[in-house]
């Protein structure tokens, strides 16, 4: 018997990432992560110091990304990288990620995404950013780019709530990510957001409850994770001295917490990834075993099985 075909036009039981882009591009797509020596406005004093409380850039950089290369050399170096562990990919997208890759005059953003777009392979560009980080101006410009690439603007949303955000040094609102959602959207820009869940001060239930929150919005890809606490950050100096302050997930109850979050999502939104996972070595905090993001995702997956659930079942 032939299983169910879901909105998404595929079998699995929520919008996965990689049949999305098979989808879009007939073949797998793997994306090359770049440092192109940005910052953040809450590193650099022009909001506040010291960057996000849980953050250490090293901790998601791969090894080849290094802001003193260009970035031709960084994206050649990352597809000799990935062809070693995915030798079925043949186009790439360019994955600005390390800090606040719109945080920077147009005249540079146009050098080195213009860079990028320039290598043999690369069909588009994934930008991480920030909400306080874009205006009308660049995303004009990115809203030309995305007529001939694909072209995707990630915003660090983190949290729903102003005081979570406040507390780990985001130095922006709830309200600044969703106008610079809506405004990217307009723009015929995709939209993708990244959520942390286990932030200090949220409950269960708040974290569940933004489900329903953020399905409203004209977002085109989510990423989730875990909180995780690593070294030599201002929250890893908290957590040793004050570890009451935080519930952080255990494997399995992140695993029921991510169905039942699942479950209340928009069908329409390509779910990215449900976990992260740093290096071993950056890690202070519980470590799930060593279970591994593919480990979880398998185990995410099964879950869905088992119960006969799937991505917006729970939802309005």
């Amino acid at each position: 018997m032939s299983k169910k075909v879901y909105s998404w036009g595929h079998e699995r039981r929520f919008n996965a990432y990689s049949n999305y882009f098979k989808k879009i591009f007939g073949e797998r797509v793997q994306k090359v992560s770049i440092d192109a020596g940005f910052t953040c406005p809450n590193r650099d004093g022009f909001i506040t110091e010291g960057g996000c409380t849980y953050c250490n850039n090293n901790a998601f950089n791969p090894s080849y990304c290094k802001s003193e290369k260009t970035v031709s050399e960084q994206i050649k170096l990352g597809i000799e990288f990935h062809k070693v562990r995915y030798r079925k990919a043949t186009k790439y997208l360019a994955y600005f990620q390390a800090y606040s890759n719109t945080y920077a005059s147009l005249e540079v953003l146009k050098k080195v995404y213009r860079e990028a777009l320039e290598f043999p392979g690369v069909v588009g560009l994934v930008i991480g950013t920030r909400p306080d980080c874009v205006d009308d101006e660049k995303l004009d410009y990115l809203s030309k780019l995305a007529e001939k690439y694909y072209v995707i603007l990630e915003y660090g949303v983190e949290s729903v709530s102003n005081s979570t955000l406040q507390r780990v040094n985001r130095g922006h609102t709830y309200e600044q990510s969703v106008e610079a959602i809506e405004k990217t959207a307009r723009k015929g820009i995709r939209v993708g957001a990244h959520f942390i869940f286990g932030l200090p001060g949220e409950s269960r239930k708040q974290m569940l409850d933004e489900a329903g929150i953020i399905s409203g919005l004209p977002l085109n890809n989510v990423k989730f994770h875990q909180l995780q606490i690593v070294k030599d950050t201002a929250m890893s100096l908290e957590y040793k001295e004050h570890p009451e302050r935080f519930e952080l997930f255990t494997w399995e109850e992140y695993l029921e917490f991510i169905v039942s979050f699942i479950e209340r999502l928009n069908p329409a939104f390509v779910v990215e990834r449900i976990t992260g996972e740093a290096p071993p070595g950056y890690l202070t905090g519980p470590r799930w075993n060593m279970k591994r993001t593919d480990q979880i995702l398998n185990l995410f997956e099964q879950k869905l099985e088992e119960m006969d659930t799937w991505q917006g079942r729970r939802g309005k």
